[in-house]
C-alpha cells in the first residue's frame, strides 16, 4: 500500500462507526505522519500460525476493538450459516493482558448481539482451559484473549473449532474471506447480556481432575520427596498450576512471590517468555537457595512450559524445548500401557528434533509430523480417530499429554515433568541422567533456534527477500557439507539433489524451507507467523558413546552449529 493508499485507509477512521476517541487519536497519527502512521494503516492485522497477534492500537494494523469486532463479525456470521438449526455457543477466556478483560467483553458483546450463547470466563484463565471448555461445553466455537509471550504492547485473538483444537483449513479460509467482505460499520457491538454465561472457579474442576488423570502416570511414588519451584511469569497459570500440582501430592511446592501476580506489563522480566534463560532467572536463584530439584516456568497464558533440572555436576540448566520433549515423550511411553491403545501415535512438527522418529522406532508407535503450531497436532488427532494420539509437541517450548485438550498445556505438561522427575528420584537418578541416557542410544541431537527480530514495514520486506534469495539461490554446500535434500513447503516439493528426484510433499503449504546436508545435519528457515521475525532451526547429530562424552560430543556439535551459521551470515 502506497502512502497515499495509508492517507486514505487512516482518513476512513476519522468518522462514523468509529468512536469520538478513535477518531481524535486517529487524527493525531495522521498528523503526525510518522512511521507509527504509517504502520497503524498500511496492511489488515492478519491471521497467523497462532492465530491474530500485534500491537494495541487504532488502525487495520493494531489489536482494537474494531479489528477484533470485525473478525467476531464475521464469524458469528460463518457460524450462524454452519449451524442454522442450532444455538450457536462459544467460549472465551482472557490473559493478563492489558485491554485482555474488557477486549473479551467486546467480542462476547458481539457474539451475543448475533445471537450466540457465549460462555465468558468471569477472571483471566489458561488457554488449555478454553480449548477445554469448548469440548466440555458442547461449543461450536472458541476464543482466547491473549499475545502468548510477546512484548507488553501486544495483544492477539486465537480461535478454535469444535473439537477445541486451532482454526485450520478449510475453515480458516471461509472465515478470513466472510471477515473481509465485511465493513466496520457492519459489525453488531449490541451485546445481549441473556445470552452471555459467566464461568467461574466452579468450573475449573473438572478440568483439574482430567488433567491429573492425563499426567500422573508414575505410579507409587513419593511426590512429597520432590522440591519444586515454579513461576507463572506474571500469567494465568497461577489460577491452576499451583492447584493441580498440590492435588496431584506435591506438597513441597514454592512460588516465585514476586511473579505471582498477574500483570500484562511483565515487571520483572525482560520477555515473558520461558525459553530465555533470563525469564527463569528469579526462579533458578530460588531453586538454589533452597536447594530445589526442578523449576517450572510458563508463558502468560500457560500454553509454553519451561523445565530446568539439575545437571550432573548439581548446576540448576534450562532444557530447550526440544530436550524437554524428547524426555517427556520417552517417559510418558514407557509408562502407558501401549497394549491398550488402537494404533498409537506421537506428534510434532517439521521444526522440531528428529529424535521424536528416533523414539516412535524404538517404542513401535508411530511419529506424525506437521507445520508450526499446535493446530496442526490437534488436526492429526481429529483426522485419524482410529487412532490414539498418546502425547507430542514442537520444540517452542509446548506439550500436549494426551488428547482431552487440543492445544499444548503447560498446566498438564507440568505435572508430567514433575512426574518424570519423582520417579527417577525414586530410581536414584535425575530428569538430566535419564535424558543423556536417551542420547548413547539414539545418538546426540544438538539443535539452535536463531532468530532475526526485523520490525515495521521495511522489516516483512527483508525477511521477504531473504525467503526469495534461498529459493532462488540455494547454495550447493553449507557448511563444507553437500545439499542433498530441499524441502519447499510453499512449493509442496521434495527436490534430491543427488538423485535428481522431486516429490510432491503431502503437507499444507507454508512459507518453509528445510536443507538436509550429507552429514546428516538438518537447517529449517522461517518467517514467523505471529512476530516480526526470521527463524533459522538447526539439528546436528553425532554418536554418543557414553554419557561420560556427552561434554565433548556436545562442544563438537556446537562447533558444527557455528559453522552452518556462519555459511548464512547470522
Amino acid at each position: 500500500m502506497n502512502k497515499e493508499a495509508i492517507l486514505k485507509n487512516a482518513q476512513s477512521w476519522t468518522q462514523a462507526p468509529f468512536d469520538t476517541d478513535t477518531i481524535t487519536r486517529t487524527l493525531a497519527l495522521i498528523s503526525a505522519d510518522n512511521e507509527e502512521f504509517q504502520e497503524s494503516f498500511y496492511k489488515d492485522l492478519e491471521f497467523g500460525t497462532g492465530g491474530m497477534r500485534g500491537i494495541m492500537g487504532v488502525g487495520t494494523n493494531r489489536i482494537n476493538k474494531y479489528t477484533l469486532g470485525k473478525n467476531t463479525q464475521g464469524l458469528s456470521q460463518y457460524l450462524n450459516e454452519q449451524f442454522p438449526n442450532e444455538q450457536v455457543k462459544v467460549a472465551i477466556a482472557y490473559d493478563c493482558r492489558r485491554n485482555s478483560k474488557e477486549l473479551a467483553q467486546t467480542v462476547a458483546d458481539v457474539f451475543s448481539a448475533n445471537g450466540i450463547h457465549v460462555y465468558l470466563f468471569d477472571e483471566l484463565r489458561p488457554t488449555p482451559l478454553l480449548s477445554y471448555t469448548v469440548k466440555a461445553k458442547g461449543c461450536h466455537a472458541g476464543i482466547v484473549l491473549t499475545a502468548s509471550h510477546n512484548p507488553p504492547e501486544y495483544n492477539g485473538y486465537k480461535v478454535y473449532w469444535q473439537d477445541g483444537g486451532q482454526l485450520v483449513p478449510p475453515q480458516d479460509k471461509a472465515i478470513l474471506d466472510l471477515i473481509n467482505s465485511l465493513d466496520f460499520k457492519d459489525i453488531n457491538f449490541n451485546g445481549n447480556a441473556d445470552l452471555v454465561e459467566l464461568l467461574t472457579e466452579a468450573d475449573d474442576n473438572t478440568f483439574i481432575e482430567d488433567s491429573i488423570k492425563a499426567g500422573k502416570i508414575s505410579g507409587d511414588v513419593d511426590r512429597s520427596r520432590l522440591k519444586i519451584v515454579f513461576t507463572s511469569l506474571h500469567g494465568t497459570s497461577i489460577t491452576l498450576l499451583p492447584e493441580t500440582l498440590k492435588r496431584a501430592g506435591y506438597s513441597d511446592l514454592h512460588v516465585v512471590k514476586e511473579q505471582a501476580f498477574p500483570d500484562g506489563e511483565f515487571p520483572t522480566v525482560v520477555s515473558p517468555n520461558p525459553e530465555e534463560p533470563e525469564a527463569l532467572k528469579m526462579a533458578v536463584d530460588l531453586a538454589n537457595k533452597i536447594n530445589a530439584d526442578i523449576v517450572i516456568g510458563t508463558d502468560p497464558d500457560s500454553d509454553r512450559l519451561g523445565v530446568a533440572v539439575r545437571d550432573n555436576d548439581g548446576n540448576m540448566v534450562l532444557l530447550n524445548g526440544n530436550q524437554t520433549m524428547i524426555a517427556m515423550t520417552d517417559f510418558l511411553l514407557k509408562q502407558t500401557d501401549l497394549k491398550g491403545t488402537k494404533n498409537p501415535f506421537i506428534g510434532s512438527t517439521i521444526v522440531s528434533t528428529p529424535m521424536m522418529h528416533d523414539l516412535a522406532t524404538a517404542h513401535h508407535v508411530e511419529c506424525k509430523e506437521g507445520l508450526t503450531g499446535f493446530k496442526w497436532i490437534a488436526k492429526m488427532i481429529k483426522d485419524h480417530p482410529q487412532q490414539d494420539f498418546i502425547g507430542g509437541g514442537e520444540e517452542s517450548f509446548g506439550y500436549m499429554v494426551g488428547d482431552f485438550v487440543r492445544d499444548k498445556d503447560a498446566v498438564t505438561a507440568a505435572l508430567l515433568a514433575c512426574e518424570m522427575y519423582a520417579f527417577a528420584k525414586a530410581n536414584s537418578s535425575t530428569t538430566y541422567q535419564e535424558l543423556l541416557k536417551l542420547y548413547v542410544q539414539h545418538g546426540l541431537y544438538q539443535e539452535k533456534l536463531v532468530s532475526l527480530v526485523k520490525k515495521g514495514i521495511s522489516g516483512a520486506q527483508e525477511i521477504k527477500q531473504m525467503m526469495i534469495d534461498l529459493r532462488e539461490n540455494t547454495p550447493k554446500q553449507i557448511a563444507g557439507q553437500d545439499i542433498v535434500i530441499v524441502e519447499d513447503y510453499a512449493a509442496s516439493t521434495r527436490e534430491n539433489k543427488h538423485l535428481h528426484k522431486t516429490e510432491t510433499l503431502d503437507i499444507p503449504k507454508a512459507n518453509v524451507l528445510i536443507f538436509y546436508l550429507a552429514d546428516g545435519s538438518k537447517i529449517a528457515a522461517r518467517p514467523s507467523g505471529t512476530e516480526p521475525k526470521i527463524k533459522f532451526y538447526i539439528s546436528v547429530k553425532a554418536p554418543l558413546d557414553d554419557v561420560a562424552n556427552y561434554a565433548v560430543v556436545q562442544a563438537q556439535l556446537n562447533k558444527k552449529i557455528d559453522g552452518i551459521l556462519a555459511s548464512f551470515e547470522i
